[in-house]
């Protein structure tokens, strides 16, 4: 059964748009902001993102599949967490989308995760973006400076 909960987290960091791209697609970068992880694909739509690694002792694989890539603007998977107690089917998948807004010299990133189950969830999961989003600001900010 899909869910109407939407989170969302958004920030403003000061980098061109192109390095904030590359950052959310690049598998090394990624695995510097975002929990340590180890995100696997040909980042082609249709393709399957896999993200692997730790957290907390327990090691994880979590999917889905490229659904929009439009460079500089808009990346959007479906997702499934193993770690979220929920059946792998179909209708249990959430839609991530990383939408990028250039600016002068810095970039709007806005994160929004669709078919959240229930609030509790949605205020984990905004937590959890949040925490993202701080961490690939300072990375890309420190790297510019």
């Amino acid at each position: 059964m899909k869910s109407n909960i939407t989170g969302k987290a958004s920030t403003t960091i000061d980098v061109p748009v192109s390095k904030v791209w590359q950052a959310l697609t690049t598998p090394s970068i990624i695995k510097q902001y975002f929990f340590g992880t180890n995100a696997i694909s040909d980042w082609k739509v249709g393709s399957p993102l896999i993200f692997k690694g730790e957290w907390q002792g327990k090691t994880y694989e979590d999917k889905g599949t490229i659904l929009e890539s439009i460079p500089n603007e808009l990346f959007s998977y479906s997702y499934w967490s193993s770690m979220s107690g929920i059946e792998d089917k179909p209708e249990n998948y959430v839609t991530v989308s990383y939408i990028l807004t250039a600016g002068e010299g810095c970039t709007d990133l806005t994160i929004t995760q669709e078919n959240i189950p229930d609030d509790k969830m949605k205020e984990h999961s905004e937590e959890n973006w949040n925490k993202v989003l701080d961490s690939l600001k300072k990375l890309l900010e420190e790297k510019e400076a």
